[in-house]
């Protein structure tokens, strides 16, 4: 079930009078009819100061002492994929799990588009056909054939405020698009170094560079570039930057992926 906690309100020399309760934070129902509220499933969202006054027809207590309650987490879901390397013809599972779950939650499903504004968030949202407010943790995609991304959301209820993002999952393919293609040039020597340079390319003006893990990010990661894109990587100094790499362009296009080993090469 998770965390709870409850705050209970008593007023001296009120007992055996039939009252009512106000609470802050104002964004919790103001009006009840019991001295104690019991708040389940609690996660950052939560944290505030609690107050609580008697209420008896015209008669209003002051407000309470105030209890000021701090939470350190947050109710983030999880999501996985599978598998995270796309085989021809398998469908692809996408799960979504919370850390504490209990009833009242539903899920939406999410496919990650490129979003070309730094300021905002690597990201925008589109919702996945038949992908809104499913009571399943589980989404399954098929005919899926090059790389994509995919967000799942979980809700609590109908209140946006108890609503939830995850981060992006990736699912890879190898094959070659030629809507947008990843191109990893041979080993080549500057000023001493060896070096390898990626390349993206396709039907779109606008590309950047991705990596998976985030570890250590290049410095051309994440940067759009007009026309072509290259990527350098050094392959002595750099060994940190192994991993999945992909091209991502603003026609919402994703290449193909490569896992590069840096020291192997």
């Amino acid at each position: 079930m998770g965390e709870t906690f409850t705050v209970i309100c008593e007023i001296p020399g009120g007992e055996g009078t039939y009252w009512s309760y106000d609470w802050r934070p104002e964004r919790f129902t103001t009006y009840y009819t019991t001295n104690e509220r019991t708040f389940y499933n609690v996660g950052w969202e939560d944290n505030g100061n609690y107050q609580c006054r008697g209420n008896k027809g015209l008669s209003l207590t002051e407000w309470s002492n105030v209890i000021p309650v701090t939470i350190s987490f947050k109710l983030h879901p999880v999501l996985t994929v599978s598998p995270s390397w796309l085989s021809p013809g398998a469908s692809v599972t996408l799960s979504c799990e919370i850390e504490y779950p209990s009833e009242g939650w539903s899920y939406y499903w999410y496919k990650a588009i490129p979003n070309m504004d730094i300021k905002e968030e690597p990201y925008k949202y589109e919702l996945l056909p038949d992908g809104s407010e499913t009571a399943q943790t589980l989404y399954i995609i098929t005919g899926q054939t090059h790389t994509a991304a995919y967000v799942c959301r979980a809700q609590r209820g109908r209140n946006y405020y108890y609503t939830y993002y995850s981060k992006p999952k990736f699912v890879w393919s190898a094959d070659l698009y030629s809507a947008a293609s990843l191109t990893v040039g041979p080993v080549e020597q500057r000023l001493g170094f060896d070096f390898v340079r990626l390349t993206c390319t396709g039907n779109s003006t606008w590309w950047r560079v991705r990596k998976f893990p985030e570890n250590s990010v290049p410095y051309c990661s994440d940067v759009w570039n007009l026309g072509e894109s290259v990527c350098t990587l050094y392959t002595v100094i750099s060994y940190s930057d192994d991993g999945v790499y992909w091209c991502e362009s603003m026609s919402k296009q994703f290449s193909n992926a490569v896992n590069i080993t840096l020291q192997g090469m």
